[in-house]
């Protein structure tokens, strides 16, 4: 019998992250039943590191770098992402292979009790890691009491308890792809809450000249996704932005254009600008540019100089 050739895939260790690599997996099998896949867990910064916000430490690669070494040094073969978590400018010699079909991209309300999101009471605290989440939360409700929560979908549910929290905000996909939906009280409308860039969509890296993987991996590629995905991150590239910096965006192609809806906003809140731009989803990247270049116009800079000289202090 012959044997079948392996292929190694980089993950990181977290249930949802072994979860969404053997989802690929799956989807690969189908149509490719002479090929093994092997899963090599691997341990990332952001993994190890848990008592910190991510805004101090770093967010460069936080949940990617490690992967990317072992894809580097050939000891993988591709790594399945989150691409939320994936930095706009990748390391040389790299390349997005391909981005899954994007699952619900909305952020999640998730509480002990019943009580929705828009029916907390004044001053409720409520968990998040994101500054992102804070932002815009704290425009909607200056009210809330809002704490750094962070760790795994289990961690953090563990916490919210012990802490006696109202409440916790995450990503609603994530816990829909574990089967964790009872958690889920409420889904944050994108009129409260602007999801993270490429939240909700898995990405496939790989080596640049690597045809064999680059056509496999191509089979799980959902064109539409990722054309509003490349708009997405094409804003974000512009901002420069990352974990340190509030910054929202949702792309979507309704009737044969490419709409971006992103903004920029303070770190308390106080001040957001919000816009969208319509344009050629044959130019996803000019679309996401052109948006950043209106934003920054309204006000958006300002911010983002503000926040950048407070990081310097």
């Amino acid at each position: 019998m012959k044997k079948k050739q392996q292929i190694k895939v980089g993950t990181r260790r977290s249930a949802l992250a072994m979860w969404q690599t053997e989802h690929i997996i799956e989807l690969l099998k189908e149509k490719n039943k002479d090929l093994e896949f092997i899963v090599v867990p691997i341990s990332t910064k952001g993994d190890k590191i848990l008592d910190v916000p991510l805004a101090k430490i770093g967010d460069k690669g936080l949940f990617t770098k490690e992967l990317e070494v072992a894809l580097l040094n050939g000891e993988i073969d591709f790594a399945v992402h989150s691409v939320k978590d994936m930095p706009t400018n990748l390391p040389e010699g790299l390349k997005l292979g391909a981005m899954t079909k994007r699952h619900n991209p909305q952020d999640a309300f998730v509480a002990d009790n019943d009580v929705k999101f828009t029916d907390l009471p004044k001053g409720a605290t409520i968990g998040t890691s994101s500054l992102r989440r804070r932002a815009q939360l704290l425009k909607y409700r200056p009210d809330l009491n809002l704490v750094d929560i962070r760790g795994n979908l289990q961690t953090r549910l563990k916490r919210m308890k012990e802490q006696n929290l109202d409440g916790i905000i995450l990503a609603a996909a994530g816990l829909e792809r574990l089967g964790m939906e009872e958690h889920i009280k409420d889904y944050l409308d994108f009129s409260i809450c602007l999801p993270a860039v490429g939240q909700g969509s898995l990405a496939v890296e790989i080596r640049e000249n690597d045809p064999f993987i680059e056509t496999l991996v191509r089979s799980v590629n959902d064109e539409e996704t990722e054309t509003a995905i490349r708009a997405e991150r094409a804003l974000l590239r512009t901002f420069e932005g990352g974990c340190q910096i509030p910054i929202g965006a949702q792309g979507r192609i309704e009737k044969g254009t490419l709409i971006l809806e992103a903004l920029v906003a303070s770190l308390d809140g106080k001040t957001l600008i919000r816009d969208s731009f319509a344009g050629d989803i044959n130019s996803p990247e000019e679309v996401g540019i052109e948006l950043a270049s209106v934003l920054r116009v309204a006000g958006a800079g300002k911010i983002l100089e503000e926040i950048r000289l407070g990081e310097a202090k």
